[in-house]
């Protein structure tokens, strides 16, 4: 019987930087264009950033339409709303007591700082707004940026865990600011969001298109191939890397 051990774990060279054009070239022509983040809004898109966070995206859809359905998916609705009242109709998104908080900071800040207009938002800089979304209790990097991307059509690249995954898995090599060993993805998987999100940004069209595009593609690439309990190489479109 044949070794399995090449499409249990990629075992042959580094994936350099340079090629994650071609990687995003690769995947868009296999899966075609993504049409993520889905949502009618910014503002609903805006609150499926935060309510998504460790959780599955079709219970962030039912928390999504139950506040759809109560009439209340709105910065003001939310702002005036009791928190054990919002806390309720966002139960099926999980850590509901505390999501429910999360999301009153966020609207707080929405209408605090820009009156709930969101075309007031998107005229400030990504930078400025990236500071601010910080400051937000309960906004890390990974959704403050998706906010930014999706929502306001900031020119960020957004950096998850699906992202570690799979280009640590490939032994990704950080070129000139950061060389790392190819034996070691442990490694490479606990670098700072930062350094993620640099090497993306150095290594591709600045082009808002593609940002938003590849992330959604790296997405399906880690369901679909790239599970966190197996590596389906063998099928992968990214297997001609490896």
């Amino acid at each position: 019987m044949k070794s399995s051990r090449p499409f249990l774990f990629p075992a042959a060279r580094p994936l350099d930087a340079g090629k994650l054009a071609g990687v995003y070239r690769v995947l868009r022509a296999r899966f075609g264009p993504q049409h993520w983040w889905p949502g009618e809004t910014p503002f609903e898109v805006m609150v499926g950033a935060i309510l998504t966070q460790n959780t599955a995206w079709t219970n962030v859809e039912h928390a999504i339409c139950r506040l759809k359905d109560a009439g209340v998916l709105s910065p003001s609705a939310l702002h005036r709303m009791p928190l054990a009242r919002l806390a309720q109709l966002i139960r099926p998104a999980g850590y509901f007591n505390v999501k429910a908080r999360r999301l009153r900071h966020f609207v707080s800040y929405l209408i605090g700082g820009y009156g709930g207009d969101l075309r007031k938002m998107r005229r400030q800089s990504a930078a400025r707004l990236r500071k601010e979304l910080l400051a937000v209790n309960g906004v890390g990097p990974e959704t403050a940026d998706s906010i930014l991307l999706y929502a306001l059509g900031k020119r960020v690249f957004v950096i998850d865990a699906y992202t570690k995954r799979i280009f640590s898995r490939h032994r990704i090599v950080f070129s000139s600011h950061r060389m790392l060993s190819d034996r070691n993805p442990p490694l490479i998987f606990s670098l700072p969001y930062e350094d993620w999100q640099k090497l993306f940004t150095d290594f591709l069209p600045p082009n808002l298109r593609i940002f938003n595009d590849f992330h959604a593609q790296i997405v399906r690439v880690a369901k679909t191939y790239c599970k966190s309990q197996r590596f389906l190489c063998r099928d992968c479109p990214m297997r001609g890397y490896l």
